[in-house]
């Protein structure tokens, strides 16, 4: 398959759902009044989709790979955060072991693709055999 924009790329996609489950968890609970946390959590949820749209519009796999290692940190800053979350009673353990499962299985979805583009030369469109 021929990846020709960001928006293609199942990890994107991925990295927007989860997005969204992180904001609506941090709209509720304990996240209300505990401000400087609910955004630093939400900026890095952020920044996991908006490095891999950056990195894909760069000019080549190293960058790609760069920024593809700057979105795979931010998913692990999440999971972090999610434990600190759960010590807080900002989220129930049935709710931190879904969104941490999601997480955890987006890391490996951005390492495995990391590897794929260690492996290719860029040619303008990413194929995933």
């Amino acid at each position: 398959m021929k990846y020709k924009l960001f928006e293609e790329l199942p990890i994107w996609r991925e990295s927007i759902g989860l997005g969204k489950e992180i904001y609506l968890l941090t709209s509720s609970s304990g996240f209300e009044k505990d401000y400087s946390f609910k955004d630093q959590i939400r900026r890095a949820v952020l920044s996991i989709s908006s490095n891999i749209a950056e990195g894909f519009e760069r000019s080549s796999n190293n960058e790609f790979v760069r920024f593809l290692l700057i979105s795979k940190g931010s998913v692990g800053e999440i999971r972090s955060q999610l434990y600190f979350a759960f010590a807080l009673g900002y989220v129930n353990r049935q709710r931190f072991n879904n969104l941490n499962s999601k997480f955890e299985l987006l890391a490996k979805q951005i390492g495995s693709f990391i590897s794929y583009l260690k492996k290719v030369k860029k040619d303008g469109n990413f194929t995933i055999k």
